[in-house]
């Protein structure tokens, strides 16, 4: 059935890779952004397809369109964009959630939230499953992302419980691939970007914090199999990757990989509150949505690192002056 599916965030890049899906399975999709950190080329290939319109707005503004399904997807996400006007990013999150769940109510369409694993703060649970409540300063650099993704699960799951408003909830670990904006200061966009270019791969602290990298593609599976799943799943449900590296071993992949002769050099103190490890427990996707990550961190990062090499780095900017 064609389906009419709003994504906010769509030009970003999780929003533009779920808009070339839903494109391609024949729904009418409709493009939400403000492009602060996204950017209109990510979506230009789309813009001559019948069932594929974009609307320059921001989501902390009311708006009015009849939809079936929303993907809310729209928030600076890496730590540089969302402290860089830590009250917009507040505001994104909260009033963001607020009229897209109004939406979602007055045309009684389902609405998927990607939440993200930064709710549970720095960690003190090993992975981390759904049911942890997390670690979080409220009152940290970091804290505008961190609580005001927490506050937007808090506003879908009472829209739900008050006004059964269909919801999905996600909560996305580190995601890389194709379209990442090379100046997001994103640690696998930093890596690519400094090792192609031969400059030296800097490493915050020691480089033995730990991560976990989903590929887009993994991740966006994930996203569908939620957004299809039973009605007595609204989330929140982990989606990543559960191998996890330290920086230093990606560094390292990197370089490899890049064939670069850069060196890795400790440049810079840990940010504060910035997590020392992060790994999802995925039991609740792997057995109620069947989902589990294909792509391995090799595979997907030699394929990243090629969309970089095919890019002209030097048309793109940082969208903020953190970087």
């Amino acid at each position: 059935m064609v389906k009419r599916i709003l994504v906010t965030g769509g030009a970003g890049f999780l929003g533009s890779h779920l808009c070339d899906r839903l494109v391609r399975q024949g729904h009418d999709v409709i493009c939400l952004d403000n492009l602060f950190t996204s950017q209109k080329s990510n979506i230009e290939h789309l813009l001559h397809e019948r069932n594929f319109e974009f609307i320059r707005h921001d989501v902390t503004e009311p708006i009015m369109l009849e939809v079936d399904e929303i993907y809310n997807l729209a928030c600076p996400a890496a730590p540089g964009h969302y402290q860089f006007n830590p009250i917009k990013t507040m505001k994104t999150s909260v009033l963001g959630a607020m009229n897209m769940l109004g939406l979602a109510k007055r045309v009684k369409a389902k609405i998927f939230h990607a939440s993200t694993s930064e709710v549970y703060g720095d960690p003190d649970v090993h992975p981390q499953p759904e049911s942890y409540r997390g670690n979080v300063n409220p009152i940290g650099p970091r804290a505008c992302y961190d609580e005001g993704k927490r506050a937007a699960e808090t506003l879908f799951f009472d829209y739900h419980r008050q006004n059964r408003v269909n919801i999905r909830v996600v909560r996305i670990f580190n995601t890389y691939g194709p379209r990442m904006h090379p100046y997001d200061g994103r640690v696998v966009s930093n890596f690519i970007r400094q090792a192609i270019a031969g400059e030296p791969i800097t490493l915050y602290g020691e480089g033995t914090q730990t991560r976990s990298f989903c590929f887009v593609d993994d991740l966006l599976d994930g996203f569908v199999a939620l957004m299809s799943a039973p009605d007595d799943l609204p989330g929140p449900v982990n989606i990543g990757n559960p191998t996890e590296f330290t920086i230093r071993e990606l560094a390292e992949l990197t370089v490899e990989l890049a064939g670069s002769k850069s060196e890795i050099v400790r440049a810079k103190p840990l940010p504060v509150d910035d997590p020392l490890q992060r790994r999802p427990d995925i039991t609740l996707a792997r057995t109620r949505l069947g989902w589990e990550p294909k792509i391995p961190l090799r595979e997907g990062l030699a394929r990243t690192i090629a969309y970089f090499r095919s890019i002209d780095i030097s048309k793109y900017r940082a969208p903020t002056p953190n970087y």
